[in-house]
């Protein structure tokens, strides 16, 4: 079984903005890594916090959302092992933009901000990898901005289950099958509207023969179908 440090330190070698640094390097950092266990459901940080850090996914994943004044939910991104987070307050000064949470248990390593300021003096390249990171996730959030502002619930809903099915699904003699892994509500959060919503055009899907749901296991008998609605409403 390896030692923490070399655990860490190579945890931190799937992270694309570390990839690059020597096995020196990584272990001065993994020295310096501080690993946070949190259960499902447990908050990491909150929006409009002071940042303290950065922190690496080594295990599990975290959900990172907005919430509205009136409680609405809005998850931006769920981040899984070679992830990083928090990267831009590191830069601006500012507080957290969104909130984090863990999803089942999790395992973070957190590198303090004078920490990550001293490696990023040292090696310049690791500050311009993360703008790479920063303006992929401005593209994603433009995204969602677009999808949000351009389209309507059940293409949301229909784009996401087309998603689930491609990366998750198993082909069986019914069709591509998989399992939902949150509720009615954690998928209004993915798709910017509310639970109700979801279970009516989940029940609309299931009349036109688009899906079949048995609990949380979904069936989709014909992809090329549902690839043909999520096209004619783009």
């Amino acid at each position: 079984m390896p030692d923490p440090k070399a655990r860490h330190a190579g945890a931190l070698k799937k992270v694309p903005i570390f990839e690059d640094l020597s096995e020196s390097e990584l272990g001065f950092l993994a020295e310096r890594a501080v690993p946070h266990q949190f259960e499902g459901g447990t908050g990491i940080f909150s929006e409009g916090e002071p940042c303290q850090g950065l922190y690496v996914v080594e295990s599990g994943a975290v959900k990172i959302f907005r919430t509205s004044a009136s409680g609405r939910e809005q998850v931006l991104a769920i981040e899984v092992p070679g992830h990083s987070l928090a990267e831009l307050p590191l830069f601006d000064g500012g507080d957290y933009p969104a909130s984090a949470m863990a999803m089942g248990e999790t395992t973070l390593l957190f590198v303090g901000k004078k920490d990550f300021h001293a490696l990023c003096r040292q090696h310049p390249e690791v500050a311009l990898k993360v703008l790479k990171v920063v303006g992929a996730r401005f593209r994603k959030l433009v995204g969602i901005i677009d999808e949000l502002s351009f389209t309507t619930v059940r293409h949301r809903l229909a784009v996401l289950l087309l998603d689930l099915a491609r990366r998750r699904g198993k082909q069986t003699a019914r069709g591509t099958e998989f399992t939902l892994r949150g509720s009615n509500q954690e998928l209004a959060s993915h798709i910017g509207t509310v639970r109700e919503l979801v279970s009516r055009n989940l029940s609309r899907f299931q009349a036109e023969g688009l899906v079949k749901l048995e609990g949380k296991n979904v069936i989709v008998p014909d992809l090329a179908a549902l690839e043909a609605q999520v096209a004619a409403e783009e």
